[in-house]
């Protein structure tokens, strides 16, 4: 296997939520994709997860893309902008052009690159109309740069699997452990690395929902989840505030 070391760049996609280890840390996709190189490189394999969730494009990018270029690494992956779709303040021509700068600065190392188009979360979320076609446009975007720079492309939103309300959390924004398993095993694919089976299995589909009981989860959802997301973008917080990478130097990997 030719990756010795991995440093995965991001935010709450990344970083795993809501993937959690039996202690309540997160494990994700990019630990599991970690787990199986470091099994085919050796015990000298080095990884590193620089991802924060809530973190914007330019946080992404002023802070996390020069530590994974300083790390020199084999392997990189670059997932961004996904809460910048959200944000009133989008600015898609500003966001395409800088995402490519980032890609050129970081397949200049000559390191692999991993890139994602998302999978279509907005399939269960508010605001389609206005969101949904923001996610279609950097989706578009980041294939045309994957292809421009040479970068691995990991097309989640053409996996139709990622409609199975299964794959996703209680929160209806961030990938379930499914989830984030067939992520892992979407990546290894694309890397030409094998993977568990298990991971590309597809869960059964939840059955439907009378159309009362769905209001009620709706009502329920929109309490626990939207409201506080509401409140931190009128104050000018984020889910991310006051945390910190959770492997943020190169080192050896053991799940």
């Amino acid at each position: 296997m030719r990756w010795r070391s991995f440093v995965a760049v991001g935010d709450s996609f990344t970083e795993g939520m809501d993937d959690t280890y039996p202690d309540g840390s997160y494990r994700g996709w990019a630990d599991l994709v970690a787990t199986r190189l470091a099994a085919g490189a050796g015990p000298d394999f080095g990884y590193a997860n620089l991802a924060i969730r809530g973190r914007l494009f330019p946080s992404v990018v002023a802070e996390q893309v020069p530590a994974a270029l300083a790390m020199r690494p084999d392997l990189i992956s670059f997932a961004a902008g996904g809460n910048d779709v959200l944000r009133r303040s989008f600015d898609p021509d500003t966001l395409v052009e800088r995402f490519d700068q980032v890609v050129g600065r970081l397949r200049g190392t000559g390191a692999d690159l991993l890139l994602f188009r998302f999978a279509d979360v907005m399939a269960r979320l508010p605001g389609q109309r206005l969101v949904a076609p923001r996610v279609q446009l950097l989706n578009r975007a980041v294939g045309e740069i994957a292809d421009r720079h040479g970068a691995i492309l990991v097309d989640l939103f053409a996996d139709d699997t990622f409609l199975n309300p299964a794959l996703w959390s209680a929160d209806r924004l961030h990938l379930s452990a499914a989830g984030h398993r067939r992520v892992a095993g979407r990546v290894l694919d694309a890397l030409g690395v094998g993977c568990d089976e298990e991971w590309l299995l597809v869960p059964p589909h939840p059955e439907p929902t009378p159309w009362l009981s769905a209001r009620a989860a709706d009502l329920r959802w929109a309490g626990r989840h939207l409201a506080p997301w509401i409140r931190r973008r009128l104050t000018g917080r984020s889910s991310g505030d006051f945390v910190t990478a959770k492997r943020p130097v190169l080192t050896p990997f053991t799940d």
